[in-house]
């Protein structure tokens, strides 16, 4: 435990020591490290907008992946006053601080278990807006240590607990969350909003001299 203090320290010096000799970075970095969590929200409204018109099990993962976010964030407070860790600002007064001074716990970054649940949540059911969810995941993590509010492994912590709370839930809750999506978008408030696709039409056999061939229904034409 004291060789991974060590090394937590030496990474968060390494960050700060960068900090220091990146002041330009100071204003924009600082800015994402306290209101990134906007961009989450955004790329939740994408996925929704995105699976409205796809299977419900599509609609449904991503309905999870706010509801992940806001479960790990749930859970995350109880862990926090279990380590009980204080900020690295408070144990290392010389570190160049940009983060405001805060008194809550440090280990498991709040911000670090949204991002991972958020961003397992959307890579279940969308590929590219979840592997950017992951690219965004990371760079709050690092703007958190970059500002001096976390060590590195509470960022690091705090994203594994969203990510295992978000792929647990998922598959524990799935189906029971898909029959719920596939019940609530037949309903006629939201039938039009979120209105499922169109099953294939079904093939048509036509008997020939040459034999039976399969031919696509008058209907999908």
């Amino acid at each position: 435990m004291n060789q991974l203090r060590h090394l937590d320290d030496q990474i968060l010096l390494a960050v700060n020591s960068f900090a220091r000799h990146t002041p330009t970075l100071h204003g924009p970095v600082l800015a994402y490290a306290k209101y990134g969590v906007v961009l989450f929200g955004v790329l939740l409204l994408a996925g929704l907008i995105s699976a409205r018109h796809r299977p419900s099990r599509d609609l449904a993962a991503t309905g999870w992946a706010a509801l992940a976010m806001l479960a790990a964030l749930a859970l995350n407070q109880p862990l926090g006053h279990l380590f009980a860790e204080r900020r690295p600002f408070l144990t290392h007064p010389g570190l160049l601080r940009l983060a405001d001074v805060t008194t809550d716990f440090s280990f498991p970054s709040d911000h670090a278990v949204m991002a991972g649940a958020v961003a397992v949540g959307l890579l279940l059911a969308h590929r590219w807006l979840g592997a950017l969810a992951v690219v965004v995941a990371v760079l709050m993590a690092f703007a958190r240590v970059y500002v001096a509010a976390h060590y590195p492994w509470d960022v690091l912590g705090g994203l594994l607990f969203g990510v295992l709370v978000a792929g647990l839930g998922w598959l524990l809750l799935r189906k029971p969350l898909t029959w719920l999506v596939a019940r609530a978008r037949a309903l006629p408030g939201l039938r039009r909003v979120f209105t499922a696709p169109l099953a294939p039409a079904p093939a048509v056999d036509t008997t020939t001299s040459e034999g039976t061939r399969r031919v696509p229904h008058p209907s999908a034409s």
